[in-house]
């Protein structure tokens, strides 16, 4: 028996992660021929987007699919971008060295983190076609690019080289490439077209980093451009220290292990993030250890009591040990307008409504949900919405039934948004394309293949609550245009028909064409809002101008409010009619009466913005009479923004502050008064003359 443990002992032998791959290359994406060439492209595309992003260059990235041999399903893939490039001595690390990166240790938001992705795809295409990958890079103070074929030595994890050398590197105008990066594959792989293929995922990348420039040529040599449509570089991120409540007890002792604190004081306050000294202090007693003992000697059952203490398990005056919420200029959201721009330049529709929930948090890790909704246009009515997956800006485009984003779209029910949806669950259906985008330090997967989010509650919750809000917003747009097209419909028929009943019945007895504003006023009997936002191209402003038209009998007093950008940093200007803050993002006027007949106009300018960053006017109002073309507020909507706005101030999230500290108080419902009735008798109907234009009114679509 002893021999039989020794031999067996003797056959055991450590693996080298880049050899265990290569036997497990599923793992990393490459488990079909048409999902290994998006996983390529996907991995060379994420690291061009976050060098242009960290050197503060907008991206151009170009991509060019080639068939070498459609037999043997062997195809070329050519990845240039205009970033930063890479020193000549790091290039062998980064292309041929598996879990070399410098984002592993780093607590922010990033694409990529493991170092694997590129790397994996220098193994494949060396695994399935036997050649190495060309590499091609250029820093801006050397005058010649570095080239050089890289492959895998799988046992050691480190690279090999060949043909290395340098040469002066062209445009294709023929100027010289100042910096950049040029990785050329050949790999044993399958070009498709649809939901699924290289196309997708690069749109969908467009939609998601709209400021960056993609140019795709497909084998077939069909040039396909995705322009930019912002100047403006995502958010810069910070990397924060690690939050007590993400702590596990392995990585704990490491850092004790590891530190060279003085002190346990010293320890907590320098290594953490969320610990005040009044934290650090109820930190200590709760694990019943001295603040001021040598953190060397802090060993063993120490440790585990620390680590109970951050959990909350061991306890300050009978309560766990209050810390702050980690900081969170880790995460670059996309942001609303932005969102709305790249759904915009790539699916065609009539409303688009963007989203971005304020940050939160989950096991320590900060995150954020951002969401957009797109309906209308030509997508088809009686199939299954599109879903749009990121995290971290990067397409997800597996597994979708088994994401948790996915899965906040389904715990939905869309009926009552205005969605098919067989019993309320499952994917909804209809004209309409749902995008879902999270942002997090720390993004966990159900795989190394990075396709699909495994589930959490947190997270879950802060996704539904985003597409319950979003579910509000097209419910209010879809029960808007139907009214609208209601009263467009008896409008124009009043117009059209009534004029020529009594030219006729004038003509008929002889008698002059009665005066009919006052017949057509009490036959509408409706208040109506019309709104326009238009980009002035002078001003470099948006005009948004709101009509309020009093077709009834009535005086009316009303409170207008109107939204806008406030958080992307656009300013009210030009506002003559005055009103003030109700909420963040909201302004309000209030109008004591609209007489009958009335027209009432609200004209103002928004800075701050840029061409077709803000299309549409979403106007509320308080009052008795209903609106035609505007939404009812519901007080919950807006109680929900002071609430994010005050999370927004707990976590020292930047958000614009009001001009005056007295018009962020909420302005009161106007009282509801009545106009005094009279008799019969002495009533008379007001004359009243339509507003002019009147029958322009509905010159558009809603």
């Amino acid at each position: 028996m002893t021999g039989i443990a020794q031999k067996l002992a003797s056959n055991q032998k450590q693996v080298a992660i880049s050899e265990f791959f290569e036997k497990n290359k599923h793992f990393l994406g490459f488990d079909s021929l048409a999902r290994s060439l998006i996983t390529a492209v996907k991995e060379a595309v994420d690291n061009a987007l976050d060098a242009c992003e960290e050197a503060r260059i907008l991206p151009t990235i170009r991509i060019q699919i080639t068939k070498v041999d459609a037999q043997k399903d062997i195809i070329r893939m050519i990845v240039e971008d205009n970033g930063p490039g890479i020193p000549q001595k790091s290039i062998e690390k980064v292309f041929g060295q598996l879990l070399f990166g410098s984002r592993f240790h780093a607590i922010r938001q990033s694409r990529g983190q493991q170092g694997i992705g590129i790397t994996g795809v220098v193994m494949y295409c060396q695994l399935t076609t036997g050649r190495t990958t060309h590499v091609r890079s250029k820093i801006a103070t050397e005058p010649t690019a570095a080239f050089v074929d890289i492959g895998l030595d799988t046992r050691k994890n480190k690279a090999t080289k060949a043909n290395a050398g340098r040469e002066i590197w062209y445009n294709e105008d023929g100027t010289g490439k100042e910096h950049g990066t040029e990785v050329t594959a050949e790999m044993k792989a399958k070009y498709q077209k649809g939901r699924q293929s290289v196309w997708q995922y690069l749109r969908m990348t467009s939609i998601v980093n709209p400021h960056a420039e993609i140019i795709f040529t497909d084998p077939d040599g069909e040039r396909h451009h995705w322009t930019r449509v912002t100047e403006r570089l995502p958010t810069k991120v910070e990397s924060i220290k690690p939050h007590p409540h993400g702590i596990e007890l392995g990585q704990l002792q490491r850092m004790i292990a590891e530190s060279n604190d003085l002190n346990l004081n010293h320890f907590l306050l320098n290594n953490f993030s969320g610990v005040t000294n009044r934290a650090r202090k109820e930190l200590c007693e709760a694990a019943d250890i001295a603040g001021t003992r040598k953190i060397k000697t802090v060993k063993g059952d120490d440790i585990r009591h620390l680590l109970e203490a951050f959990q909350g398990e061991r306890v300050y005056n009978g309560l766990p040990v209050k810390l702050l919420k980690p900081p969170t200029n880790c995460l670059s959201p996309i942001e609303e307008l932005l969102i709305k721009k790249g759904l915009s330049k790539t699916i065609d529709s009539r409303f688009v409504s963007t989203l971005t929930r304020v940050p939160s948090v989950t096991q320590g890790n900060p995150f954020q949900i951002e969401v957009g909704l797109i309906f209308g246009g030509a997508m088809a009515a009686d199939k299954p919405v599109e879903i749009l997956r990121f995290a971290n800006r990067v397409p997800l485009m597996y597994q979708q039934g088994g994401c948790l984003l996915t899965k906040a779209i389904e715990s939905v029910d869309w009926r009552q948004y205005g969605l098919d949806q067989a019993g309320g669950r499952g994917v909804p259906k209809g004209p309409a394309a749902i995008l879902v985008h999270l942002a997090s330090t720390n993004v966990q997967f159900t795989s190394e293949a990075k396709e699909a989010l495994a589930d959490n509650a947190e997270v879950m919750e802060e996704g539904r609550k985003a597409m319950l809000e979003m579910g509000r917003g097209l419910r209010k747009h879809l029960e808007k245009k139907k009214k609208m097209a209601k009263t467009k419909e008896k409008f124009e028929l009043i117009n059209d028909i009534l004029p020529a009943i009594a030219k006729k019945s004038a003509e008929i007895l002889e008698r002059p064409v009665p005066e009919l504003s006052g017949s057509i006023t009490k036959i509408m009997s409706a208040v109506i809002c019309e709104t326009t936002t238009e980009w002035n191209k002078q001003t470099k402003h948006t005009d948004v101008e709101i009509i309020l038209f009093n077709y009834t009998s009535r005086v009316r007093a009303y409170t207008i409010l109107a939204t806008w950008p406030e958080k992307s940093g656009a300013k009210i200007e030009k506002n003559g009619t005055g009103g003030r803050k109700e909420a963040l993002g909201v302004w309000a006027w209030k109008l004591e009466s609209l007489q009958p007949g009335e027209k009432k106009v609200i004209a103002y300018s928004l800075s701050g913005l840029e061409r077709g960053d803000w299309t549409e006017t979403e106007v509320l109002f308080r009052g008795t009479q209903d609106v035609i073309g505007a939404t009812k507020m519901d007080e919950k909507f807006l109680q929900e923004i002071r609430r994010q706005e005050q999370i927004m101030d707990e976590n020292g999230v930047d958000s614009p502050e009001a001009e005056d500290e007295d018009e962020v108080v909420a302005e009161p419902e106007p009282e509801k008064k009545e106009v005094p009735k009279m008799p019969a008798e002495e009533m008379v109907e007001p004359t009243v003359a339509p507003p002019e234009g009147q029958r322009t009114l509905f010159g558009g679509d809603d």
